[in-house]
Parts: C-alpha cells; structure tokens; sequence
C-alpha cells in the first residue's frame, strides 16, 4: 500500500517533466493508492491559485473513486512536533510521515527531504 506525496499528483496535473512516469507509477497500482487529506487540500490551494479550478474538479472525480483518503487521528497530533524535532521537516512533510507511520504505508515521492528518512519505506519516482 502507498501513500503518494502532493508533488506526485501535481507533476501530472501542472504537466511537468516526469508525469509520464507518474501517471503510470498511478496506473499499475490501482487498488493500493492513498492520498492525504493534507495533499488534496495542497492540490486545491495551488491549482485554485493557478485558476485551474476546473482541473481540480475533473481531479475530484478521477481520483475519488479509485485511492483512499487518509486523515490523521487527532490524538496523534502531538506526534508532529516530536517527530518535527528529530527529522527538521517542514509540516506537509511531518503530516505525511506520521500517516506512513500510522496506517504502515510505503511513501511515494520526488522530495529528496525524504531520504533522511530510514524507518519508513521510500520510493522516489
């Protein structure tokens, strides 16, 4: 089971280099795919601010059906500072890595801030 960071959806959405190989990084694991509520509210934000609403519904409707929204349980919020000290990640990263840890997920990315990482496992496309 994954759990694909932000950057992976907006590398397709904003039609960057690598989206070929995130679109089928995406279509070979249907079934397996997970996205933070913290990442579709990022989507939003950025492509709301790019005028690209109209992307970010088609978005809604594409991935909705096929990966599962993923939140943090509330009594795990205190975990974000403890592990913000020892990792020095930013808060979208430390949300995600708490979720890794939670749900027992393999992270999906193209932040290099993840290679510190080395108790969760991390895939960089």
């Amino acid at each position: 089971m994954f759990l694909l960071d932000t950057n992976i959806f907006l590398e397709i959405l904003l039609n960057h280099d690598k989206k070929d190989k995130c679109k089928n990084f995406l279509g070979n694991n249907i079934g397996n795919l997970n996205i933070t509520d913290f990442s579709l509210h990022s989507i939003g934000i950025i492509l709301f601010r790019y005028d690209k609403e109209d992307i970010f519904q088609e978005f809604i409707q594409d991935i909705i059906p096929i990966i599962k929204l993923l939140s943090l349980p509330i009594n795990l919020y205190n975990e974000l500072s403890k592990y913000r000290k020892n990792l020095k990640f930013d808060f979208d990263d430390i949300y995600q890595y708490c979720i890794v840890k939670h749900y027992g997920l393999k992270v999906v990315t193209m932040d290099n801030d993840f290679e510190k990482v080395k108790d969760v496992e991390i895939q960089f496309l």
